[in-house]
């Protein structure tokens, strides 16, 4: 039995996001809204992202996370992205990230045709297209 493996799997993971940002710098529906120059990614962070291509390195990881999960939804994306909110005096605590920044991602990917809803079972999200698992694909 010969198992496939693809690009996705087989780069390590930041290299293939940048190589991903890149392409996806070329869609003219994934272009980051004004408001993102200024809206922090979650309560946990204390500024706004500095990062240029934030955008872009963004949306690249949660294709990503969606071509490995399959069917990922909003919230599972907003825990994946969290992190530990500073308290002052008292314990760090987890706090899940922003969803309308993951939120808008999914939307602007599903205007280009690389993602699409769907209800499978018990999981509702969102799911790659045959043009998204081949637009994935085909990122070197």
């Amino acid at each position: 039995m010969k198992i496939e493996t693809s690009v996705v799997y087989e780069m390590p993971a930041d290299q293939y996001n940048k190589k991903l940002a890149d392409a996806l710098k070329k869609i003219p529906e994934l272009q980051p809204p004004e408001w993102s120059y200024f809206v922090k990614t979650g309560v946990s962070r204390e500024r706004p992202p500095q990062e240029p291509d934030f955008w872009y390195k963004r949306a690249a990881s949660i294709l990503r996370q969606i071509y490995i999960h399959k069917v990922v939804g909003v919230n599972r994306l907003r825990t994946r992205y969290g992190g530990k909110q500073d308290r002052g005096m008292k314990p760090k605590k987890f706090r899940k990230a922003s969803g309308k920044i993951i939120r808008t991602i999914l939307q602007q990917s599903e205007k280009t045709g690389l993602l699409e809803k769907t209800k499978e079972g018990k999981r509702h999200g969102r799911k790659l297209t045959q043009k998204g698992i081949s637009f994935l694909e085909e990122v070197q």
